[in-house]
């Protein structure tokens, strides 16, 4: 069985040694690398690519947004997942301009950490549930054109963004599930992704969602 080669950059040692050692009793899961300082990290990727790198945003000497950005240009197909605190909400916008693939809360339990892993791995995104519903209290900035949606879909994008279920927006927009899931997919289809999460990162690159 080939296992996932993971990175792990983060500062904070005793999280970085507990965080490798509870990957590390995943059978599907390798750590290849783990380092406090986004330098090193930078010339390791000189010489190996891991599949999946767990990247803290906070951190000295070089930041992980701005190491997140240098990581990308030296390997633009890098599936990097943000490790971070409710209070970096500040800086999800930025991370995810710089490449990054999802976030995960630092006090996610193992199962979730496996979960972000495995879908970000097999070319999807991540975010953690707790962040979707801390999005919902933020703000959808509507472009000057909106030619690419009609209303009623910016009105589903606002509200998938925001973390809600189809159901959820049926009821809020007094319209059927079933017409939901229309626009839904019309938004899929012309955003050109595949589910929520891709959407989510798809609506703050292109300024239809701010955090």
């Amino acid at each position: 069985m080939n296992r996932i080669k993971i990175a792990i950059v983060d500062d904070h040692d005793l999280f970085r040694e507990g965080l490798s050692l509870v990957l590390g009793q995943i059978e599907k899961f390798v750590i290849i690398f783990d380092t406090s300082n986004g330098n090193l990290f930078l010339d390791f990727l000189q010489t190996s690519i891991p599949d999946v790198v767990l990247m803290d945003i906070n951190m000295p000497v070089i930041d992980g947004i701005e190491t997140t950005r240098k990581a990308i240009e030296i390997n633009p197909n890098l599936k990097i997942i943000a490790l971070t605190m409710f209070s970096d909400t500040m800086h999800y916008t930025q991370m995810i301009h710089a490449g990054i693939k999802g976030f995960i809360l630092k006090k996610s339990n193992k199962f979730e950490l496996q979960q972000a892993i495995c879908a970000v791995f097999a070319g999807g995104n991540y975010f953690s549930q707790e962040i979707l519903q801390k999005m919902a209290f933020q703000s959808v900035n509507f472009p000057n054109t909106t030619d690419k949606f009609t209303q009623r879909e910016m009105d589903v994008l606002n509200l998938v963004c925001k973390g809600l279920t189809s159901q959820e927006i049926s009821e809020k927009l007094f319209i059927s599930a079933k017409t939901v899931e229309v626009h839904r997919n019309n938004i899929f289809n012309k955003a050109e992704v595949r589910n929520s999460s891709e959407l989510i990162v798809w609506a703050i690159k292109h300024e239809y969602f701010t955090v």
